[in-house]
């Protein structure tokens, strides 16, 4: 017979185990490639298809998954985005009772003031300190601050809605719930994409419908993120692009080379396919985003680029900082200096480090110096080249841009340069046969990954048409095949997304 005493300590190791899965755990943060949120989503998608026609309670339950979603990324400073949203929708509802100006002013000042406050402590409070004491002569000792994951993304999130009804491009939402609901929602909360007020408001009080296509592209979209994400951009990283970024001077010229190719592959897949699993995910519950990426490395300049790289920052530095900075209705030099400032502030805002701001600013350089010729040239705007000429710029563009990603990548400039001077002056291309018979599924992976990135736009809408008319049991077999493919290629830590640390 069992001893009761014998299987009660069982029990309670069970249960503490259990327990442990669902407490928040600095070193395993919850990611959509990880298998607790495949078995989360599941149980999740039963109450909220239960919950389709009760609105306020779905919106609830979501909203209560979402922060625990967040909690399970960042523990207990799920509060700060509590903080975030009670503080703008407060504000939102006294800027439009405000009967004059300078009242709307002053109320999107202090929402400037708490979001940006807030992302300067816990994100600029060390390097601003660093900065100081250099400038001073002193000293300074950094200080134990967490960076919750994910916070540049909601703050700017936030802000986006209380300048918007400064501008009375829309108005305040009466009901806190849905704004808690359009600020905390899980798929886009920790890196994104940033999604508008404008464009997602209205979507909340809509009846829940999911149509065949909405859900053939979901699941399409999720199967390419998270191969994108779990077989490409890890396996590539842990296996040749992490080994030569820690050590540059170890490796050979053409090694490095391949190493930042590597790298320039790893995050767009990581971050691209965070993106796709998070539009994914949002059509499978009823929601649209906009597209985030637009296969950037297919840019024949700099300009270009940034209109298909993390469209959702860019677009909103142009609308809510650019602009604000006078964009280019005071004249040509002033444009110029606007870009540059803009693209500065946008590396800052990737990190509290010189190396971001350097990239940044060799950006911000670039599309000026990019604007400056197309004005010299008299080309109108959204002018395209053809033929050689964009196969050209379509090289040189990318170049630029993994040049940048050296400086992105490194922690020092120091590593940065000596990255740098391999690449310049300790090539040794007899060595690449070696190279490539050393890592033959390294560089297979990232050949796939190059080619898929450079087919045509019409072959994913293809794929998009297979899948939504694949029966349910169909999607789900491929799905399963791609969860197993990837269980297979894994390395045994969590590999978070990059974006995490911004």
């Amino acid at each position: 017979m069992w001893n009761l005493n014998e299987l009660l300590a069982g029990l309670d190791i069970d249960l503490a185990r259990l327990r442990d899965v669902f407490l928040y755990d600095p070193h395993a943060p919850l990611i959509f490639s990880s298998g607790l949120f495949v078995w989360l989503f599941a149980a999740f998608a039963v109450v909220y298809l239960l919950l389709q026609r009760r609105m306020t309670a779905r919106l609830l339950f979501v909203t209560a998954f979402s922060y625990y979603f967040y909690y399970k990324s960042s523990g207990m400073y799920f509060f700060l985005l509590a903080v975030v949203t009670v503080s703008d929708f407060c504000i939102a509802r006294l800027m439009e009772r405000a009967s004059v100006q300078w009242q709307r002013k002053a109320w999107v000042v202090l929402s400037l003031t708490v979001n940006l406050g807030l992302l300067a402590y816990f994100k600029y409070t060390n390097f601003l300190g660093e900065v100081w004491a250099s400038l001073t002569g002193g000293t300074f000792t950094a200080l134990d601050i967490f960076l919750p994951v994910g916070i540049s993304f909601f703050t700017f999130q936030s802000l986006s809605y209380t300048i918007d009804v400064y501008r009375k491009e829309i108005r305040p939402l009466t009901n806190l719930l849905d704004y808690a609901f359009y600020v905390s929602f899980f798929p886009q909360l920790v890196a994104g994409p940033i999604v508008r007020a404008r464009d997602f408001l209205p979507q909340i009080r809509r009846p829940l419908n999911v149509s065949p296509e909405m859900f053939g592209r979901g699941v399409f979209l999720i199967f390419s993120g998270l191969f994108k994400k779990a077989v490409i951009s890890d396996y590539i990283s842990v296996n040749f692009v992490e080994r030569i970024f820690d050590n540059p001077t170890l490796y050979s010229g053409v090694e490095n080379l391949l190493g930042v190719y590597g790298y320039a592959l790893q995050i767009y897949c990581d971050f691209s396919g965070y993106s796709d699993m998070a539009i994914g995910l949002a059509l499978l519950l009823g929601f649209h985003f906009n597209i985030n990426f637009r296969s950037p490395y297919k840019s024949a300049s700099v300009t270009e680029f940034w209109r298909r790289w993390h469209i959702s920052l860019s677009s909103w530095l142009r609308d809510y900082l650019y602009i604000s900075l006078g964009g280019n209705r005071k004249g040509k030099l002033r444009q110029y200096v606007n870009l540059i400032i803009t693209m500065f502030l946008g590396g800052l805002w990737h990190g509290a480090s010189w190396n971001f701001v350097l990239w940044g600013m060799l950006h911000g350089v670039a599309l000026a110096l990019h604007k400056a010729w197309m004005q010299f040239m008299g080309r109108p705007k959204g002018w395209q080249s053809r033929g050689i000429r964009r196969v050209l710029g379509v090289v040189v563009t990318f170049h630029f841009v993994c040049f940048c990603w050296i400086f992105f990548r490194h922690a020092s400039f120091t590593d940065a340069m000596s990255m740098i001077q391999q690449i310049g002056t300790a090539f040794h291309p007899e060595l690449l046969p070696q190279l490539l018979a050393g890592y033959p599924a390294v560089f297979a992976l990232m050949a796939l990954g190059f080619v898929l990135h450079f087919l045509p736009d019409s072959w994913e809408e293809a794929g998009v048409k297979t899948v939504t008319r694949l029966p349910l049991l169909g999607k789900a077999l491929l799905l399963i095949a791609l969860i197993y493919v990837v269980i297979q290629m894994k390395s045994a830590d969590i590999q978070p997304f990059i974006y995490f640390q911004f």
